[in-house]
């Protein structure tokens, strides 16, 4: 069953490519997002290499208005967070450690409000972190 988390996002911040490779650098995770990606571009699958593997997960751009109205955790602190990055997962383990570790680069670096909406969760930049390493445990 995929799973759904997203980040929202100041249209402005949303990083291109470099600067989201940089942010996952500096987390240190050896995650490489391929060069398709491009910010209101991309959409389907993102082709990713974890650690010398393939990987990589669906991820779409969308207006946060619509997105965030249907959150109750979301909806008082997107503030002026104008878009939203819809990232999304099957069951492989390097698909959820990929989307893990962006959603953290996201959050640490580019102001993101992560939310998984089936649950109604708001994720902490920490918290994403954490996630993304112990998925890298379960590989």
């Amino acid at each position: 069953m995929p799973r759904i988390n997203i980040a929202f996002v100041d249209h402005d911040k949303a990083p291109d490519r470099a600067a989201l490779q940089a942010a996952i650098t500096a987390l240190k995770f050896k995650l490489t997002v391929e060069h398709g990606y491009v910010p209101f571009e991309s959409a389907g699958y993102l082709p990713c290499t974890l650690d010398g593997e393939d990987a990589g997960f669906d991820i779409r751009f969308e207006p946060a208005a619509e997105l965030a109205a249907k959150s109750a955790a979301a909806l008082p602190v997107v503030g002026t967070r104008n878009s939203a990055i819809v990232i999304k997962w099957g069951g492989d383990p390097r698909e959820v450690a990929s989307a893990f570790i962006v959603l953290a680069a996201l959050a640490k670096d580019f102001d993101a409000v992560v939310i998984d909406p089936e649950k109604d969760v708001l994720f902490a930049a920490d918290k994403l972190v954490t996630r993304a390493r112990n998925s890298l445990d379960e590989l």
